[in-house]
């Protein structure tokens, strides 16, 4: 299909940080972005040429928004199938419909890998007490107890130390059609931001180690510290997933090092990811950038990274030390906008970059 040119109008669903960073990228290349959000607060508006405020369930709604771009692309993985069905009725929908129903369903993921003889940790499906009683004598405690679908930072798990304490994990997701999982001996938790265009072009950055706090993402070290062969193996885990899918678009691929150097694929983030954005301060080509032009058909641009990072993300009234942040040598802030500042709410990130090969060690806070 023929690339959008600069002047080009692109649709984004969601109207929070990551649109907001998706629409200023398109601006630098010119492009117009229409927001389509129902919330009251919608960051990504505030840089953006047009904004619909209307449910994701109003088909007429939809079906004028859709009309008005060229693309549609979004910034959350929960699209309902019906608004995707409805949006690719006019205009093209990317990335497409087989990635959001893989990511979507944490079963249809995990098979979607098993089959693809990419590892994984252990899972079962849950249906109700039987099958998770099933489960928990098949694989063993401790176990993670995680809704199908739905779900982010967190939400939707219960941890299960004892198969005692299965009743209660049960309930605390609520009752709800369910995976088990093993947990994994793991050395670190990495992810790889890869890109793929509309001509099956491939593009990975560097593989990054993330740190987690409260179960969200607290800090990103780019690079991670893997051997040569293990980042490559990263890297082509993630290509081989992006091209598997017919994917356009950039993806997050969230991994765990086991021992012995193993790499087992924890989940798929179809959209750009928490963990890339160091790429906005420290490559040529963001990983908004690199989204924008895989959708429009451009050339992808070079992931290489010119700097090392440590990116930290401000939850809540983290984002109060701006004037701080602001004034510290080597640091890039980023805030995006939200009125308020609650606890576990993402109000923005600062980069820290150093010269190549010498960022700091990776340390908890």
């Amino acid at each position: 299909m023929a690339a959008i040119a600069p002047g080009g109008r692109i649709g984004i669903l969601g109207g929070g940080q990551l649109g907001r960073m998706l629409a200023m990228a398109a601006a630098e290349l010119g492009h117009k972005c229409h927001i389509y959000c129902p919330d009251d607060e919608v960051p990504a508006a505030d840089v953006a040429a047009a904004l619909t405020r209307a449910a994701y369930d109003d088909a007429a709604a939809l079906a004028r928004f859709a009309d008005s771009v060229d693309v549609v692309t979004y910034e959350f993985e929960n699209v309902p199938a019906e608004t995707a069905r409805i949006l690719s009725a006019h205009a093209p929908v990317r990335p497409g419909a087989l990635a959001l129903a893989t990511a979507q369903d944490r079963l249809t993921e995990k098979n979607f890998l098993k089959q693809r003889g990419i590892a994984t940790a252990p899972f079962a499906d849950v249906a109700d007490t039987d099958d998770l009683a099933k489960a928990l004598a098949a694989i063993g405690t401790p176990a993670v107890l995680k809704t199908r679908r739905m779900g982010y930072d967190g939400k939707g798990q219960a941890k299960i130390l004892s198969a005692k304490a299965a009743g209660a994990a049960w309930a605390a997701i609520g009752k709800l059609p369910a995976i088990l999982e093993g947990f994994i001996d793991f050395e670190r938790e990495i992810s790889v931001v890869v890109a793929r265009g509309q001509d099956g072009e491939v593009a990975a950055y560097d593989p990054v180690e993330n740190l987690h706090a409260n179960h969200i993402l607290d800090r990103t070290y780019a690079p991670a510290a893997l051997t040569p062969a293990l980042a490559d193996e990263a890297r082509a885990i993630a290509a081989k997933i992006v091209s598997e899918l017919d994917y356009v678009g950039v993806m997050g691929v969230e991994m765990f090092v086991g021992r012995g150097d193993k790499l087992l694929v924890n989940e798929i983030a179809p959209r750009v990811h928490n963990s890339g954005h160091w790429t906005m301060d420290a490559c040529a080509v963001s990983q908004f950038e690199q989204h924008i032009r895989a959708i429009c058909g451009w050339p992808l641009g070079d992931p290489a990274r010119h700097a090392d990072a440590v990116m930290t993300n401000l939850i809540g009234a983290d984002a109060g030390e701006w004037t701080a942040l602001a004034a510290e040598p080597g640091a890039k802030l980023h805030l995006y906008g939200k009125a308020e500042a609650r606890p576990g709410r993402k109000m923005g990130h600062v980069n820290r970059l150093f010269p190549l090969g010498k960022r700091p060690p990776v340390t908890p806070r």
